[in-house]
């Protein structure tokens, strides 16, 4: 790349920036010392400095950058021209979820010269899915050694790694699909580094001899290689690839371990109809939910099945064509050879035909790094459109829901390399080496195995070169067998440790049960989900045990290079191992097995606990109310008797007035019909009195039975919410209504607070004000209930409200108030690692067709 042009375009924005001008800029740059590394050193060490600092007292702190996050800002300075290195597709772990990124490999081997070179600190810790992180700082010397940079370079860099027209720095975050760049400010630009790229290809089934027991050889696509080679066309943004390494006669085999038995096998022969008498076809992974129905629709992207041999309980081998969507102009001829076998080892294999315009011979390691992402990527597809549901539900278990996303090992064997060299002089820490880890990972050995075949270990895959290589199919096969074991036990042991974590954080739930009504319920959830969980890896770590007592370690190889590889692979000692790791984790496992048992009595603990809570409330209500009962009833004879009284009272009253010293008895025309009706006649008054006190009587009874008939009109609701509030404007809330009652009770982890009121505003609810009652947790601010009571014989008939308006009425006030606080899932921090998976899936978009991951449309 023309790195002084890329210096000089974003020193041209300087002016912006109010820069020194560009004579003092390079009066300075003449007057720095030479530093003693390289340009692309220089600015890394600078881009790190940017982002770390360390602390001047106890009381402050250091801040490091992580290494995926420096491997992003890279990234970006290669795309900008800032770096001269290559990238290439790598799978990386990323917040418990395992995704595709573009890496520069000789960016990192220039951070580990800067360490190897006490330019910059290494921290090593642990993320919360249990996998190392590495974090970098610069160091003393660092800073000493940043004083001789130039100050046209330190403000290239400034330029590249700050908002534009800003000093802000950007800085890159993962929102748990892509990652972007975001300043202080909230300027935001998204990363093309988790973009994968492609390149034009063609390949053909290849499945060893060693694994095939008889059937048709693979079909070859070598005729259909020009097809590459006229399109030629890829969609790298690096339009200069550093081309180290090419291999010739390249085969590539993606391997991977999935929980198998025979039983899987005996279905998996049925799915793909390997006894049916026209075997294979189209498969998809769709569940068809409408089987009696007469038309199904689904994508087009399908994958072609033809069935090569098989055996009923042990194995099948099949070639299968991926006929997915790619980007306009680029061409795929992708057909693996699939070979499925009883132990749980899948083999998916490709013989590279052609490479854009290149014809079996010469293949870039770069090139050949973006088909890997192909191979892995596609396998997946193929795999889990064969496998059962119930093996489906195992790998969603371990890989916590991104099973789509597995790690798989990676097997690369050509007949010849360029340039050909010892294994010595490949490890050279230098450009061989970056190459190598484009397409196996970090590289961790190198051998000679003659003189004319390399092996190469990485942490990703293995290269084997050579005009012999093909000769020992046998041995590498069983080195796969135990090494794509290996890798799933690794997975496998971080789930057991995630599990743990779920169950440690499942206590604090537990411990809400006494004021949270609503963790009982959860706490049973999770216990139950929790156990499925841990039957499931249960069976897993079956598997694991089953598939090593199934494989077997092939015999030495009699020739002296044969010796030479078996003694490099170590099968051996890698099946023991294996053996006592799984033997180790099952421990573990059975331990987790007694933490849920533990837990299970916890929760039933608290369940009695708060049972026995609400025994002792509801005995103790009871008795209140047999009290209230016998003195009710006391109440009611006595008033009854009294109203009686009370009433004769009234009438008798009523004739005093009239017969009484003032009345018009007296008067003339009144003391003859005294005189001669009500004197004359002794039971005449006596029978006028008793008449003028039924009267009374009914009528004070009348009133009284109207006035308890509308009391009788009451609609009562409790209402349970549960729901978070904000205490203080609760308080308010209820200190403008007329407060008839408040009752507090003290607990261990909670104040419960009882408040009754009565709406000042008769209208607004038709005529009659309900008597509400809160009753909510002061202390850990929740509303627990709301009882309403509404008399709608006294409201008016017009207005009568129905107990869902009232309901809808009273949640729209306390909402118009903002009682309630955002719904936030309390328990959320604590969820469980599938749920966490699940939900993450649910707020992403998904693609209204399925295609290949990382494939543009």
């Amino acid at each position: 790349m023309a790195m002084d042009s890329t210096i000089a375009k974003y020193l041209s924005r300087k002016e912006k920036l109010e820069l020194t001008d560009s004579e003092t800029l390079l009066e300075e740059s003449d007057s720095c010392g030479d530093t003693g590394l390289t340009d692309n050193q220089n600015r890394l060490l600078y881009l790190i400095d940017l982002h770390t600092t360390k602390a001047t007292d106890r009381e402050g702190s250091d801040r490091w950058i992580r290494k995926q996050a420096l491997s992003v800002l890279v990234y970006e300075g290669v795309i900008s021209g800032v770096f001269d290195y290559d990238y290439a597709p790598q799978s990386a772990l990323i917040d418990n979820r395992r995704v595709w990124v573009n890496v520069s490999q000789e960016g990192q081997s220039d951070t580990e010269f800067l360490r190897e070179d006490d330019l910059i600190n290494a921290l090593l810790v642990s993320s919360k899915s249990y996998k190392p992180v590495v974090l970098y700082q610069v160091s003393d010397k660092g800073q000493a050694l940043l004083q001789n940079m130039s100050r046209r370079e330190k403000e290239a860099m400034n330029l590249f790694a700050h908002k534009p027209e800003s000093r802000e720095l950007l800085k890159a975050a993962w929102d748990g699909e892509s990652y972007w760049l975001e300043s202080s400010s909230g300027y935001k630009r998204r990363s093309t580094t988790t973009d994968t790229e492609d390149v034009s290809y063609v390949s053909s089934a290849y499945i060893p001899q060693c694994l095939r027991y008889g059937g048709r050889p693979t079909l070859s696509n070598a005729h259909r290689a020009h097809e590459s080679a006229q399109a030629g066309i890829d969609n790298i943004r690096d339009n200069d690839l550093d081309e180290i390494i090419t291999l010739n006669s390249v085969s590539v085999i993606v391997a991977e371990y999935i929980p198998f038995g025979s039983n899987q096998i005996v279905q998996l022969n049925s799915n793909v109809g390997s006894t049916e008498r026209v075997q294979g076809g189209y498969i998809s992974n769709v569940i068809d939910s409408d089987s009696g129905g007469t038309a199904l629709e689904l994508s087009p992207e399908l994958t072609s099945v033809e069935v090569l041999d098989y055996t009923e309980t042990n194995h099948i081998n099949f070639e299968a064509e991926i006929r997915f969507r790619e980007d306009p102009g680029v061409v795929e001829v992708e057909t693996f050879g699939v070979s499925l076998n009883a132990e749980g080892t899948c083999f998916y294999g490709m013989q590279v035909e052609a490479v854009m315009n290149r014809i079996k011979d010469n293949i870039s390691l770069d090139h050949l790094s973006r088909i890997l992402v192909d191979a892995q990527e596609d396998s997946s597809s193929i795999v889990d459109s064969v496998i059962s549901q119930y093996q489906r539900d195992l790998l969603d278990l371990v890989f916590i829901g991104d099973a789509a996303n597995r790690n798989k090992f990676n097997l690369i064997i050509a007949n010849e390399i360029t340039p050909h060299l010892t294994a010595g002089e490949y490890m050279d820490k230098g450009e061989y080496e970056n190459e190598f880890k484009q397409v196996i990972g970090d590289t961790r050995a190198a051998y000679d195995i003659t003189e004319q075949d390399s092996l190469i270990f990485g942490s990703q895959g293995l290269l084997l070169c050579g005009p012999s290589a093909r000769n020992y199919e046998p041995l590498l096969c069983a080195y796969l067998q135990y090494v794509t074991l290996d890798l799933f036990l690794q997975n496998f042991f971080s789930r057991v440790w995630i599990l743990n974590d779920d169950l440690k954080a499942s206590y604090q739930i537990v411990a809400a049960i006494e004021y949270d009504r609503l963790a009982l319920g959860k706490s049973r959830s999770r216990l139950s989900s929790l156990s499925t969980e841990i039957i499931s890896l249960d069976q897993v770590l079956g598997y694991l045990e089953e598939a090593l007592q199934m494989m077997s370690v092939p015999p030495e190889p009699p020739e002296q290079e044969g010796r030479s590889l078996y003694k490099r692979l170590e099968l051996s000692a890698l099946k023991d191992q294996l053996k006592r790791r799984v033997k180790d984790v099952k421990k573990n496992l059975v331990g987790s097995q007694q933490q849920l048992d533990l837990l299970r009595e916890r929760v039933e603990a608290e369940s009695q606990n708060n049972t026995a809570s609400l025994s002792s409330e509801l005995e103790k209500n009871t008795k209140q109310l047999c009290v209230l009962q016998a003195s009710n009833g006391d109440t009611a004879r006595t008033l009854k008797t009294l109203q009686t009284i009370f009433a004769g009272m009234i009438a008798f009253d009523i004739l005093d007035r009239i017969t009484g010293d003032w009345t018009v008895v007296d008067a003339t025309w009144m003391a003859e019909f005294a005189d001669s009706v009500i004197k004359k006649y002794v039971l005449l008054w006596f029978a006028l009195s008793i008449l003028f006190w039924a009267i009374a009587a009914y009528f004070v009874n009348r009133q009284t039975f109207i006035r308890n008939w509308k009391s009788r009109g009451i609609t009562s609701m409790d209402i349970t919410l549960n729901r978070k509030i904000d205490v203080s404007k609760l308080v308010d809330f209820v200190a403008e209504k007329e407060k008839t009652m408040e009752e507090c009770r003290y607990e261990r982890n909670r104040q419960i607070v009882k408040v009754t009121y009565t709406d000042p505003a008769p209208a607004e609810w038709g005529g009659a004000s309900p008597l509400v009652t809160l009753e909510y947790d002061d202390k850990n601010s929740i509303l627990q209930s709301v009882i309403i009571q509404y008399n709608r014989r006294e409201a008016r008939k017009d207005s009568v409200l129905s107990a869902h308006e009232l309901k809808q009425k009273l949640i729209h006030e306390f909402a118009s108030k903002e009682l309630f606080v955002d719904e936030v899932d309390d328990y959320a921090e604590t969820a469980l690692a599938i749920e966490k998976r699940k939900l993450m899936n649910r707020t992403q978009p998904q693609p209204l067709m399925p295609q290949k991951a990382g494939k543009a449309d």
